[in-house]
């Protein structure tokens, strides 16, 4: 299997079409929100935005969604954004509306962090992710609204992030850094043929929504730019994820749902997650499951993955006191090349959110399927590191191949953790050799 470069990645998105049909024979889960075709259109520069790279544009943003919630346009209206680059401070979309990004456009977030909106902390988190109390407000925000599309034609949207790492950096962040794009207790959401660049934190956010697609995104950031991840559906159910590429700093997908007691309080898990063709590299994890799974993360499928350049191909992570539950997982047809880690699985991995967690607040691991998995320069081929009292159990690895240099390292290390394989090379660890063929793990194959 070939590992695509950036360039060729970037002609085939913007080559493709996002209407594909079943005719197309390429599977697709994108039919959980329907395509909405609007009539009533207007223009960014209607409301006097000028895309010279220097004239702040928040003004023209707010007044033009404001016009578009106000009126309520049979179907909904598309604001249509021209070539150029219109600079903003943040701003909320509403219902029943299409953000529409032109070739050549680019949305760009302003510097000014010393006016930059406060948001609450999320309820499943009790805090801000990096910082006690409230948090940034995201650059582009939907909360509480329906029937949303972002798309166009490879467009831009940049959140010029390097102002905020650095701030991380030197340990001057007041509050918690702000999300490219985030959309709460929203549904419908669709986000396509767009290019994601430089986000402060987090790029695509979608937090308590359900029936959300992302396809044909392209997600940029340095490599050593902070928590960067690429796509977090958190707390989220009925959630697709196709056909992009995504090169950051941290996670290229992240599937979460609430941290420790705030989390498991709130109660809302993350499920019927999709995520499929998706290729990229990053320092970290090509598909996380993690570490914030307090709410629990069920009925999750990836496949057709193409990593390059990783930290870990695979990583399902969580830690004593976030209780909650991983189960159900099932990824497969996945190609790593360079990575530290082909596979981990771990129960130690993740901060806290203050001292009020319950330590005795064990998270259950299971029904996790791995398959059909190729490696090449991976230097581990896997950890898995259950919980002690708590064992990782039906852990099941089949038809799994890395190529790992001859080191005096070990292939693989398990601790705490139940489960079986077949044609797995190298020959994992004693606890996943298993001679039953009639268990759950045998029935995954």
């Amino acid at each position: 299997m070939s590992v695509f470069t950036l360039p060729f990645i970037l002609i085939i998105i913007c080559l493709t079409t996002p209407n594909i049909t079943a005719a197309d024979d390429v599977e697709t889960c994108s039919g959980i929100v329907p395509t909405s075709d609007r009539t009533d259109r207007i223009s960014i520069t209607d409301y006097g935005g000028v895309g010279d790279g220097k004239t702040v544009n928040t003004k023209a943003f707010r007044e033009a969604i404001y016009r578009i919630q106000r009126l309520r346009r049979n179907g909904g209206t598309v604001l249509y954004v021209p070539a150029g680059v219109f600079l903003t401070g943040s701003f909320n979309v509403t219902s029943h509306m299409t953000l529409y990004l032109a070739n050549g456009a680019v949305i760009q977030a302003t510097q000014d962090t010393s006016n930059w909106p406060l948001a609450d902390p999320l309820p499943s988190y009790g805090r801000g992710r990096e910082r006690q109390g409230g948090r940034y407000m995201s650059f582009i925000l939907g909360d509480g609204v329906h029937d949303v599309t972002i798309t166009g034609e490879n467009g831009t949207i940049d959140g010029q992030g390097g102002v905020w790492w650095n701030m991380w950096r030197r340990k001057t962040l007041q509050y918690t850094r702000p999300h490219l794009i985030e959309f709460m207790h929203s549904t419908h959401i669709s986000i396509s043929n767009v290019v994601f660049k430089n986000s402060p934190f987090w790029n695509i956010h979608p937090v308590y929504c359900s029936h959300v697609v992302v396809r044909y995104v392209t997600i940029l950031a340095p490599a050593d730019s902070p928590n960067t991840d690429g796509i977090d559906p958190d707390s989220s159910s009925n959630v697709c994820i196709e056909d992009s590429y995504i090169s950051n700093g941290d996670d290229m997908v992240a599937i979460k749902s609430g941290w420790d007691e705030y989390g498991i309080a709130y109660g809302r898990p993350s499920s019927n997650i999709t995520v499929r063709r998706i290729t990229g590299s990053s320092p970290f994890a090509g598909i996380a499951i993690g570490s914030e799974t307090s709410g629990g993360v069920e009925n999750v499928l990836v496949e057709h993955l193409n990593l390059t350049k990783m930290g870990v191909g695979i990583h399902i992570k969580t830690n004593v006191g976030r209780g909650g539950y991983i189960r159900n997982i099932t990824i497969s047809d996945v190609y790593i090349q360079n990575a530290r880690k082909g596979i981990k699985i771990a129960g130690d991995v993740g901060d806290h959110p203050d001292e009020k967690f319950n330590p005795d607040a064990n998270p259950i691991v299971q029904d996790i399927t791995l398959k059909n998995i190729q490696g090449e320069k991976i230097l581990q081929a896997g950890l898995i590191k259950g919980i002690k009292n708590a064992p990782f159990t039906n852990i099941c690895l089949s038809d799994i191949s890395f190529y790992v240099p001859k080191t005096k390292g070990v292939h693989w290390e398990c601790t705490d953790v139940k489960g079986s394989s077949l044609k797995v090379s190298p020959s994992p660890c004693s606890e996943l050799i298993s001679t039953d063929t009639t268990g759950f793990c045998f029935n995954q194959v």
